[in-house]
């Protein structure tokens, strides 16, 4: 997850567009394309069971750490040559709408990940990437592209402030700049008039009957200023349980959990349940 502290230096040749500034090794686009061809006839009629379709697709995709955080300004970066927790669900989901919505270009591609990605589908720069997985989600509710389910699988409130990096500024380089300082310091002050829910993990066995595959599972913690840690998605395995779909940081790879989700997790350190979101087709 992009809160952890993680020490690592990834170097990739650039091809940067100034029309939608984005970061792509001439690797990451060839990629891009292939994942196009892939994933081709893997649409199913839920938008959530395409996406979990398309993640498995990903499957032994090495884990790397902060792949977003390169160069000294905002740039979207398209990186399938190694994937964090929640650009693997950024990329998954990307595939997936493109899939629903029949399109097959790169550039369909990289307009779909800054969709995801960014506050209200625009990048704006540093402050405008969705830093925090709570926020993230109800942003992507507010576009149509998923819905919050936590509450109604039996999720409780809690009050709780989220301010981790704006309490930890030292850890972010670029918030080394004050205009990005200032932006996440607003994001976290609109966040603090939001209700933070979360289904217990105490809860998730008896409630994971009403868990869908392809749903986004994100991980709750008690970590002092931080929502989640960690984010995947549901996959209900051939034991009838729902598992998890994840770029995981114990086996360095994309996998799904040997363990169920609810056993999985009394091994998570601070974890306390998870808020669960299910991939929407938009309107029209």
């Amino acid at each position: 997850m992009k809160h952890l502290i993680f020490i690592f230096v990834f170097l990739m040749p650039l091809c940067l567009t100034t029309a939608q500034q984005i970061s792509c090794s001439p690797e990451n686009r060839t990629l891009v394309e292939a994942k196009i061809k892939e994933v081709n006839g893997l649409l199913q009629s839920d938008l959530g069971a395409t996406v979990a379709q398309v993640g498995k697709t990903f499957l032994s995709v090495p884990y790397v750490a902060k792949t977003l955080e390169i160069g000294e300004t905002e740039t979207l970066v398209v990186n399938l040559q190694g994937l964090d927790c929640t650009t693997f669900v950024e990329n998954a989901m990307a595939f997936g709408l493109m899939l629903h919505r029949g399109q097959t270009q790169f550039g369909d591609f990289t307009e779909t990940l800054e969709q995801l990605r960014y506050l209200d589908g625009k990048m704006d720069g540093y402050g405008s990437r969705l830093h925090y997985f709570t926020h993230w989600i109800r942003n992507n509710e507010k576009k149509g592209l998923l819905k919050d389910m936590t509450a109604a699988l039996g999720g409780v409130g809690m009050e709780k402030d989220i301010n981790f990096m704006g309490t930890h500024r030292e850890l972010y380089p670029f918030l080394k700049d004050d205009d990005n300082f200032e932006q996440i310091l607003a994001t976290e002050k609109g966040l603090a008039k939001e209700d933070f829910c979360y289904l217990p993990q105490d809860q998730i066995a008896a409630n994971e009957h009403l868990i869908k595959t392809g749903d986004i599972i994100a991980l709750a913690t008690s970590i002092k200023g931080l929502d989640v840690t960690h984010t995947g998605f549901a996959v209900r395995e051939a034991n009838g349980r729902i598992h998890l779909l994840h770029a995981s940081t114990t086996s360095m790879e994309v996998e799904v959990t040997k363990e169920p989700l609810a056993e999985y997790l009394k091994g998570v350190s601070k974890n306390i349940g998870v808020l669960v979101a299910r991939p929407m087709v938009p309107e029209k």
